[in-house]
């Protein structure tokens, strides 16, 4: 498996005071998630900011490095080997 983490994105269309009010919303959203991710996952909010800036990618374990997950679960391999029989 794998997780990413990016910025808050959307869209905004109509008058300019619209789209500021958008923007600003949006910004706000941005604050409130990257808060969030730096609580539950032990790291400093600067690096959340940083990772998030561009889609950030992770393998399990990386997730699991970084906070984000508990625990990677792993297949059963006598469970594997059950369902490639019946193949």
């Amino acid at each position: 498996s794998r997780i990413m983490i990016h910025q808050p994105l959307g869209g905004a269309e109509g008058q300019a005071s619209d789209i500021e009010i958008t923007a600003r919303e949006i910004g706000k959203l941005k604050k409130e998630l990257y808060e969030i991710i730096a609580h539950h996952s032990g790291q400093k909010l600067a690096k959340v900011e940083k990772d998030s800036d561009r889609d950030y990618w992770m393998t399990a374990q990386e997730a699991k490095d970084y906070g984000m997950i508990d625990e990677v679960l792993e297949r059963n391999p006598r469970k594997a080997e059950d369902q490639d029989d019946k193949k």
